[in-house]
């Protein structure tokens, strides 16, 4: 059987030089062009693909059928729709929600382990998950976890294995009840269902798939059955035709080439016939001889001895900065996006695995007036409303104490059914009459007769006494929250009761003038309010729980769930996570965040499995992700203008750098040459000095 396999070289954008291959092999007939099938690992590749191919082409046009295959960005993974659409022969039972399923296996943790504190059972139900989804997409039957623990080996594995019978045993039991499917394993059944279709009945029109590296077992199958296609195609980003046998052969887990060596072998394909897409050769691009040898593995590294074949054009537009610490990292590269607006057309991308450089970076593009998005979205707990409704549950779970209750009050959603100035009045009154001194009682009655009594001591003294409608303003707080409060304060109670209390009592404290709770405003709010909903939805046939918990399970859901912008708020500035910005590209891109243990990340310890229990079952060891990040990172650093930065500090410690970097200077100074010396530390000590 033939297979057809081709590669974008790194050095060459990719979603443009796919869609300029569409374009050159179909575009001369739209209707052609129209029934070409296109896989793209994730939704944003869907999305940059859609917008290319009519910018290239001058015009409106007709589309491709361009899909998400999903096998790339866990955090973007594939809802029921796109599932769908890839190709499932009977609907599968629908997937259960994210906030459903923890809130589940939370219940079968207390049931293991009672009076498990609510944190502790969210924390472990979050473990469960990650461990369920592994397991389905590596195709590891739980049957697999039977007998894994030897004899000899310590009793609190045995235990642990003994717990995991949460997953092996009740789980699918009551996914079964309930009709539902985990996520991950509709995934994987969807491309193992397009896989055998099309294997058993070849279509007749073209398939592409693009951008993809086959890293979990049937997103690998499914390219080798399009790759078997008779009008098939898989187009692999950035396949190092030009590297060595010796370093091919000794390829590990932690090396960029390594899951495509995996893929070709799965493919039996020889990685020097994989041409170029489209089919005409190119000259090997400068930077890539850099980034092989950079990137090198260990045994064939005695061939730095002769690094001359690394040129002078090799750095050009690469350059370093080291920053001291991260709010000086984050200015930086503020200040190279922003003169990148000053020439013409010229789009520059901050890619970093560290979301509070990312923040920074768009605060600091803030001080010019530029409104970016971080792509890989904010937690709800950390917007506006997200942070209301916490403060909500906190304050009355802590009794009114003044500092939460404080926090509360001067919100800016709590408006208490009138005007916003009016109720910051009245909080105000209440903070200076009798919440800087002792605290009060618990409760509004103990805020109560701490407020008459500075009211007594007031009037005794001859000094202005509080306002007395401040009593009539408590008490219809008081009234608001009750419901909340009582359900709080119960040891046992049923989450949807919990929810529906906290809705309402955030809605009546949030409704001003307007009679509109201000609450569900805006994309943050309708985000918060599904959040509800799907509490609703999910807490049908849960136990009670201890009112304590609530505070434990809202904030997993808030942390859980994260705001994603539509699309990029302006058209020549983004922040992307590392996975997102591989099959992107940018005129200037800056890859921040260099340090051990930002990217790469640090290998999360599995609490639940050792090394070489995983190894024994086949999931991933954690080497393999490194090898993905360090493919990201060389994709990356072939843009034509690279800053890479890094802060030598964070929160007052020391940092490492990233391993690449280190491999980089060793290359450079065996080469004789040297990243651009970066001007952009010394101008941003101009720009602010009071600062530097």
């Amino acid at each position: 059987m033939t297979v057809r396999v081709a590669t974008v070289p790194a050095s060459r954008p990719f979603v443009d030089t796919l869609a300029r291959g569409l374009l050159a092999e179909h575009g001369g007939d739209p209707a052609a062009l129209a029934r070409v099938r296109v896989l793209l690992p994730t939704r944003r590749a869907v999305r940059a693909l859609r917008e290319a191919l009519p910018r290239l082409r001058g015009g409106a046009m007709l589309l491709p059928d361009i899909r998400a295959l999903g096998d790339l960005d866990e955090e973007e993974g594939l809802g029921p729709d796109e599932e769908e659409d890839l190709g499932l022969d009977s609907p599968a039972p629908p997937a259960i929600g994210a906030l459903e399923r923890r809130l589940l296996l939370a219940e079968l943790v207390r049931a293991k382990q009672p009076g498990a504190p609510g944190a502790q059972a969210m924390a472990l139900a979050a473990e469960l998950a990650r461990l369920l989804d592994e397991m389905q997409i590596a195709r590891v039957d739980f049957a697999a976890l039977d007998g894994l623990v030897p004899g000899d080996l310590a009793e609190h594995w045995r235990e642990t294995l003994e717990f995991l019978a949460i997953i092996a045993d009740a789980w699918p039991k009551i996914l079964a009840e309930r009709g539902l499917i985990d996520p991950a394993a509709r995934r994987v059944r969807a491309q193992e269902a397009l896989a055998e279709d099309w294997r058993r009945a070849p279509p007749d029109s073209p398939v592409v798939a693009a951008g993809s590296t086959g890293s979990q077992p049937a997103a690998a199958d499914l390219l080798a059955a399009v790759a078997g296609l008779p009008r098939g195609l898989v187009l692999l980003p950035g396949l190092d035709r030009g590297i060595d046998d010796a370093s091919w052969e000794a390829l590990d887990e932690t090396h960029p080439q390594f899951g495509l060596k995996a893929l070709l072998e799965r493919l039996g394909v020889d990685r020097r016939r994989v041409p170029a897409w489209p089919e005409a050769e190119e000259e090997e691009a400068p930077r890539t001889a850099l980034v092989r040898e950079l990137m090198r593995p260990g045994a064939t590294v005695e061939k730095w001895r002769d690094l001359g074949h690394v040129g002078a054009d090799a750095v050009d537009g690469l350059e370093a900065a080291a920053c001291p610490d991260a709010r000086t990292e984050a200015e930086t590269a503020a200040l190279a996006m922003r003169r990148a607006l000053e020439e013409p057309g010229r789009t520059a991308a901050l890619v970093t695995a560290d979301r509070g450089l990312a923040r920074r970076v768009r605060a600091e593009l803030g001080r010019w007036g530029l409104e970016v998005d971080d792509s890989a979205g904010r937690p709800l707990a950390g917007a506006e409303p997200g942070v209301f409704l916490r403060l909500v549950v906190d304050a009355l779970a802590r009794g009114l104490a003044p500092v939460p209750l404080l926090a509360l009050l001067k919100h800016p959603l709590s408006r208490g059914g009138g005007g916003r100035a009016d109720f910051l009045r009245r909080a105000r009154q209440l903070e200076r009459a009798c919440l800087r001194g002792p605290r009060p009682a618990p409760g509004f009655a103990g805020l109560k007769a701490a407020l008459a009594a500075a009211r007594k001591a007031a009037l005794e003294g001859g000094r202005t006494p509080p306002a007395e409608d401040l009593f009539d303003w408590l008490d219809r707080l008081a009234a608001a929250a009750d419901p909340l409060a009582r359900a709080l304060a119960e040891p046992s109670v049923a989450l949807a009761d919990l929810a529906a209390a906290h809705r309402d009592f955030a809605e009546r404290l949030s409704t001003g003038e307007d009679d509109t709770p201000a609450v569900w405003r805006h994309d943050a709010g309708i985000a918060c309010r599904k959040l509800f909903d799907e509490f609703a939805a999910a807490a049908d046939g849960l136990r009670p729980i201890p009112g304590a918990d609530y505070a434990a399970v809202l904030d997993d859901a808030l942390k859980g769930a994260a705001l994603r912008p539509v699309r990029d708020r302006h058209p020549r500035l983004f922040v992307r996570g590392p996975l997102e910005a591989r099959l992107l590209r940018a005129d200037l891109v800056v890859m921040g965040g260099l340090n051990e243990g930002s990217w790469p990340g640090e290998a999360a310890a599995d609490p639940w499995l050792g090394r070489h229990m995983r190894a024994r079952i086949g999931l991933e060891l954690p080497e393999r992700f490194v090898g993905l990040a360090a493919h990201d990172f060389a994709q990356l650093l072939h843009a034509p203008r690279v800053l890479l930065t890094r802060a030598a500090t964070a929160d007052g410690t020391p940092t490492v750098k990233a391993r690449w970097l280190t491999r980089l200077d060793a290359v450079l100074q065996g080469a004789g040459l040297a990243p651009g010396a970066s001007p952009w530390p010394a101008w941003r000590a101009a720009l602010d000095p009071a600062g530097g």
